[in-house]
């Protein structure tokens, strides 16, 4: 069938109608994947709901003016990017566009002048997450999309340099790999300057993590910038790390599995703060725009008092303590909550061992300003309310999840807040994943 191309949506994928029949006023929607808006494409239908179809690109009859040639093989079977086939200036207007309208029809709110912030849109990544299967031969690689086969990768062009150097090693180690059978899967995460790495191996609950100290010696030894290896148990870990700041992210931990060869941390500098990032803390991925997410969030904001919610390892609590008397973080989770407490150095940062939700709802005092960057889940309901009640005439919400970001602005709306600044940070070029900045007051 042909279609033509409304817009994109939230998750990737284009929005066509099937024409309208009788007296239908509006065609049922349907969802096209790899597509631009007015574009007229040939797609077969591959699923049917009662309120929406789902159909397969076969052939884009005509081309939008943004279309381009994607620079990676793999696009459009690996399910690790969805808009690698259009010009970043058209990736950015896209994303404006879908923020506005998924606020507007979640928040009922008009989300006007989006300033847009990007960086470099490939090789920006400093985390990056594979896959690995042994059996029946060695593979390192993403799912394809929507499915659970496994497309073998051995260059990521959304990947740091450093990165895709330690690609090709575990390609090069293959022989090795394939002699544990208990590995699952392997994730990098590289420093500010690309100098420096930490890998993180995981392994099959059941195994002991011992058994990998002789391949994880045998990577530093190959390869120098490999600073540590450390090893989690795949039932420690629920979720996926490619989206960025998720709640699985927060929720890794060692679960009592050391790190077995070299150093269990990095140091991470952004502007003139440096942070201890140990393997299974949370961090920002995008290595171009941290300084940049930190500055939209925390510059020309002073007072007394700071509260930073779902504070990872500090990344906004250090640049405020420089311009409040007094910063209160709070994280949950073990790993970032130690890294947060080493980072706070200076005796007017308290680091709160809580949940958010938890912290709120006991929490008693006066804040100047706060800053929420809660996972793709948002603050929920009952966490917003609480923080609104506190009545803190300033907040920065740092949002990863547009759609629970507009839940989120009901409850916040409702209890006098107005939004004075919004910001769209693209920490996820080629992919539709949009993190939003946005500055209330009361």
């Amino acid at each position: 069938m042909q279609f033509t191309i409304e817009k994109l949506i939230y998750g990737g994928d284009g929005l066509a109608r099937i024409p309208a029949i009788g007296d239908e006023r509006r065609g049922k929607t349907v969802f096209v994947p790899y597509v631009l808006p007015g574009e007229v494409v040939e797609a077969s239908i591959v699923e049917e709901r009662k309120g929406f179809t789902r159909a397969s690109l076969l052939e884009v009859l005509t081309p939008s003016p943004a279309r381009i040639t994607p620079p990676c093989p793999h696009f459009g079977v690996c399910g690790g990017c969805q808009y690698q086939h259009s010009d970043y200036t058209a990736q950015l207007e896209n994303k404006r566009q879908i923020l506005q309208e998924t606020v507007l029809r979640g928040a009922k709110f008009a989300l006007q002048n989006i300033e847009l912030h990007s960086g470099e849109p490939y090789g920006f990544r400093n985390r990056t997450r594979m896959k690995i299967e042994v059996e029946p031969e060695f593979a390192l690689g993403y799912y394809r999309s929507g499915s659970h086969d496994l497309e073998p990768v051995r260059n990521c062009p959304i990947s740091s340099p450093l990165i895709n150097q330690a690609i090709a090693l575990i390609w090069e180690l293959a022989p090795e790999a394939a002699s544990y059978p208990s590995l699952r899967e392997i994730q990098f995460f590289a420093n500010h300057d690309d100098s420096a790495l930490l890998v993180e191996l995981f392994i099959h609950h059941t195994t002991k993590p011992g058994v990998l100290a002789k391949f994880a010696k045998l990577m530093r030894e190959r390869m120098p910038q490999i600073a540590g290896v450390a090893v989690f148990a795949t039932g420690a870990m629920n979720g996926d790390l490619e989206d960025g700041n998720i709640e699985a992210s927060r929720r890794l931990s060692r679960a009592g599995v050391p790190h077995i060869e070299g150093s269990p941390s990095l140091i991470y500098h952004v502007g003139r703060s440096k942070y201890r990032v140990s393997a299974g803390s949370f961090f920002q991925t995008n290595r171009f725009l941290v300084s940049k997410l930190v500055e939209l969030v925390t510059n020309n904001r002073s007072g007394r008092a700071a509260l930073d919610l779902f504070a990872g390892v500090g990344l906004f609590t250090l640049p405020m303590s420089r311009n409040f008397e007094r910063v209160t973080s709070i994280e949950i989770a073990q790993d970032s909550y130690d890294d947060l407490a080493a980072n706070a150095t200076v005796p007017h940062i308290q680091a709160v061992h809580s949940t958010t939700e938890n912290y709120l709802n006991a929490a008693r005092g006066r804040w100047d300003y706060a800053v929420v960057d809660p996972p793709r889940a948002g603050l929920g309901e009952r966490a917003a309310k609480s923080l609104a009640k506190l009545s803190i005439p300033r907040i920065a919400y740092v949002s990863c999840d547009p759609a629970t970001l507009s839940r989120d602005l009901v409850t916040l709306l409702a209890f006098g807040y107005h939004v004075e600044e919004a910001h769209l940070v693209d920490l996820f070029p080629q992919t539709y994943h949009i993190e939003t900045v946005l500055h209330l007051a009361r």
